[in-house]
């Protein structure tokens, strides 16, 4: 199993995609099969749940709730480790703070810019080719 955070955005397009075949459908269908234990904090479902509850995304609140609990329920809930350096969005530090807590663990993004150069960060496209080898 591998110890994951998944960024928002990989879930917004996953959701909004329909394209099973996609990279974003692949993680996350990785996730619910059990291949990626998702880690997460507080801070991060809170995330969550406000972007993803956002109308113009249309995912059902019933798509959203059961999301959310399985992340609850077979996810690891941990703090962050602190990093030092700037992001280019503050509101992404959380979800590289959390990845950096258990070793070994990914970020899965799809905006691998707004984070520091760092092998645990990858594409969804990444995730894929590891959950593959």
């Amino acid at each position: 199993m591998i110890y994951a955070v998944i960024d928002t955005n990989v879930f917004v397009s996953a959701y909004l995609t329909h394209n099973l075949a996609s990279s974003t459908s692949k993680v996350v269908d990785a996730l619910f099969r059990g291949r990626i234990c998702p880690l997460y904090s507080e801070e991060i479902m809170a995330e969550y749940e406000e972007v993803l509850s956002r109308p113009h995304f249309r995912i059902g609140s019933g798509q959203l709730e059961t999301l959310l609990a399985y992340i609850r329920k077979y996810g690891v809930a941990t703090e962050r480790t602190p990093f030092e350096e700037l992001f280019v969005d503050e509101d992404d530090r959380v979800f590289y703070e959390v990845a950096l807590k258990e070793e070994d663990s990914f970020l899965v993004t799809g905006n691998l810019k707004h984070y520091p150069v760092d092998p645990r960060v990858v594409t969804p496209a990444q995730m894929v080719a590891i959950l593959e080898q």
